[in-house]
């Protein structure tokens, strides 16, 4: 690996959230899928993935989202890629779920005692170190958690690629999952949306990025 911190920070400072795109400008195939890509290989906790990424490129399903997103309005009228990412509830995420022993048995290719002592030790963290089973809403925003970081990759990637995004959590939940349920998109037994990010290159200059000081919010344990 040979990239420059000045490389890294440039696009930390490239990257905004993209209120208007120029809807002319499309990304290429390969720049998105590098996208999708840093979204896959990002990490989760345990490295179970609890994660699905729906590419939204049906305008109709645009037009239905419009009213019930209204954080995503302008995406909608003008990003290249626009992206709901998903959730795994409960029954992909307990400890004893089929999906979290596919993930160790045939992703992970963990042998027998080693699966038996994940499991193990995930069944403690969900039981006593997060208290993950008091509610259904808990587990799911752990899991809700873990798509952050994926969030977080994609939108770094593309900036490092010159491309704007924008994430989003402005949308009725209940609404959206509605719809995406009665367009055969969302099995809502299993996911719920987590957030939306949409992708493009924006149409006006972006206001000076503001942050507070370093000192302001590290502080140093010696």
């Amino acid at each position: 690996m040979n990239i420059a911190a000045a490389d890294i920070l440039k696009a930390f400072n490239f990257r905004h959230a993209t209120k208007s795109y120029d809807a002319s400008k499309k990304v290429s195939d390969a720049d998105f899928h590098t996208i999708l890509e840093a979204g896959r290989l990002s990490p989760s906790s345990f490295g179970f993935e609890p994660w699905k990424f729906l590419v939204i490129e049906r305008q109709d399903i645009k037009d239905k989202l419009f009213p019930l997103a209204w954080g995503a309005q302008n995406s909608l009228r003008g990003a290249s890629h626009f992206v709901i990412v998903l959730a795994r509830k409960k029954v992909d995420t307990l400890y004893s779920s089929p999906y979290i022993t596919h993930i160790m048995r045939d992703v992970q290719h963990l042998p027998e005692d080693a699966e038996q002592g994940r499991k193990a030790a995930f069944e403690a963290f969900q039981k006593d170190d997060f208290n993950l089973l008091e509610s259904d809403r808990a587990i799911f925003d752990w899991a809700s958690k873990q798509t952050y970081l994926a969030l977080a990759n994609m939108m770094t990637t593309a900036a490092m690629l010159g491309i704007d995004s924008c994430p989003i959590e402005g949308f009725n939940r209940s609404k959206v999952e509605a719809m995406l349920a009665e367009e055969g998109l969302l099995d809502k037994e299993h996911f719920g949306v987590s957030v939306m990010a949409s992708f493009g290159y924006h149409n006006d200059e972006p206001y000076a990025k503001t942050r507070q000081a370093m000192e302001d919010i590290v502080t140093w344990v010696k």
